[in-house]
């Protein structure tokens, strides 16, 4: 965002605290709904008489609906104003758990079989359909989000606020993991879904008591899906920025999110009381509050440095790190260190690359171009569960798979660090201030 389109609207430490702290309570409900019920997730096969494949399709759902509403709600945030359409969205995610309850509760009939699918049955659409309600919800939550942190601050301070945002709410997610995967553990799936239920529409009344509406632009352009190559070629350095989005979304939230328990449960990790679904809650919740805690180090010092893309450089490092310890030392202890690792190199990526989209982005285009970002994080999401228990169950198996993945997040350092490092375009709040 340039410094021209906040030169009328300057925001105050303290008003930029008031608006953050608002939009970090409304989203921080909302992540712990996410975390309580992404571990019991991808061990339902069974239970809902389906494929791995019409599995994976449920893990997509959600990344595939907020795929298609990336840009619509990008255009609408700048028409109108964040404030209604991120409590809309908060609300719409709230239905999401409870379809799974309903899920959990239809007749296993099969309604036929489809080519490449298997076995589709009616528990499987329903939860298609609950999953496809929380996609729509979280575009308008994660636009609006970035949109309202984005116009308050300029780009002498936009790292450091950023930096709180991502923080502030990846400590949601790892919160309801942990509790996700204790409460399916201890009490069931039903209860793991319905407390997440609760809490996303706890998220919604916060938002609604507190969020405020900092801006509604004039820009009267839509955009869609289809008009994102022509987004992009007005402004490249986001394809670059984004590609970093799509790799690590693709591998956390993609490869990640959906292998863990099905590794833990494949090499026979144990601990304490906890099985498949409550280790890999309790590791990728200390993974996410490792990347948090990196999140808010880093917006910070990206502000301090002569260019806010040489963060990215050790974080993609770290993120290869930690796909290779996976890869090779299968045990409880590992575990917990490479998603250290890896959660480290998110935190340290995902801020700074936030931070350059909004130095670069106009003041009335923030939410159309961080539903273009959002896009590019989506595809990855949605490939990567599609991909993930494929490749680990039939194709390379769990060594190759996590080796193939650390791979990917290095080339980030060619394709992404290197162009952006060189694009004199790419400036820190130093340059811009002068």
């Amino acid at each position: 965002m340039t410094d021209d389109a906040t030169a009328d609207d300057t925001y105050s430490t303290g008003e930029i605290r008031t608006v953050a702290l608002a939009v970090i309570a409304g989203i921080f409900f909302g992540g712990v709904a996410t975390g309580v019920a992404f571990p019991t997730l991808p061990l339902l096969d069974e239970r809902l008489v389906i494929s791995t494949v019409m599995l994976s399709v449920i893990l997509s759902a959600n990344r595939i609906a907020r795929l298609f509403m990336n840009t619509p709600a990008g255009t609408i945030i700048d028409r109108v104003g964040a404030r209604t359409p991120m409590i809309l969205g908060l609300f719409t995610q709230a239905l999401a758990p409870f379809g799974y309850i309903a899920g959990l509760r239809t007749p296993p009939m099969i309604l036929g079989t489809v080519p490449g699918f298997g076995e589709v049955s009616l528990p499987g659409v329903v939860f298609v359909l609950a999953r496809t309600f929380w996609g729509v919800g979280s575009a308008f939550v994660f636009i609006g989000a970035f949109a309202t942190i984005t116009y308050v601050t300029t780009s002498e301070n936009r790292g450091r606020w950023v930096g709180y945002m991502r923080g502030g709410q990846s400590l949601g997610f790892p919160t309801g993991l942990i509790l996700g995967g204790l409460l399916t553990d201890v009490a069931s799936m039903e209860i793991a879904f319905f407390t997440a239920g609760i809490l996303a529409l706890i998220a919604g009344t916060v938002a609604t008591f507190v969020l405020p509406d900092v801006h509604a632009g004039a820009d009267t352009r839509s955009a869609k899906l289809g008009e994102v190559p022509a987004l992009l070629r007005g402004q490249p350095t986001v394809l670059l920025i984004g590609f970093g989005n799509f790799t690590v979304r693709f591998l956390w939230g993609g490869i990640i999110l959906s292998t863990l328990a099905r590794f833990a449960d494949f090499h026979g990790l144990e601990l304490a009381v906890l099985e498949a679904a409550g280790i890999s809650g309790v590791v990728m919740g200390v993974g996410v509050l490792t990347m948090g805690g990196t999140t808010v180090v880093t917006g910070w010092i990206s502000d301090m440095v002569s260019d806010r893309t040489l963060l990215t450089v050790p974080a993609f490092l770290s993120m290869g790190a930690g796909f290779l310890l996976i890869a090779y030392v299968p045990t409880i202890e590992s575990l917990f260190g490479a998603l250290v690792l890896i959660g480290a190199g998110m935190g340290a990526a995902a801020p700074a690359m936030l931070a350059i989209l909004g130095d670069l982005t106009p003041g009335d285009e923030v939410g159309r171009m961080g539903g273009v970002y959002q896009v590019l994080g989506d595809v990855g999401l949605s490939l990567g569960p599609l991909i993930a228990l494929p490749a680990v169950d039939s194709w390379f198996g769990y060594q190759l798979t996590y080796v193939l993945c650390a791979a990917l997040v290095c080339s980030c350092l060619l394709i992404v660090s290197l162009p952006l490092l060189r694009n004199p375009d790419v400036t820190t709040s130093t340059v811009k201030a002068d």
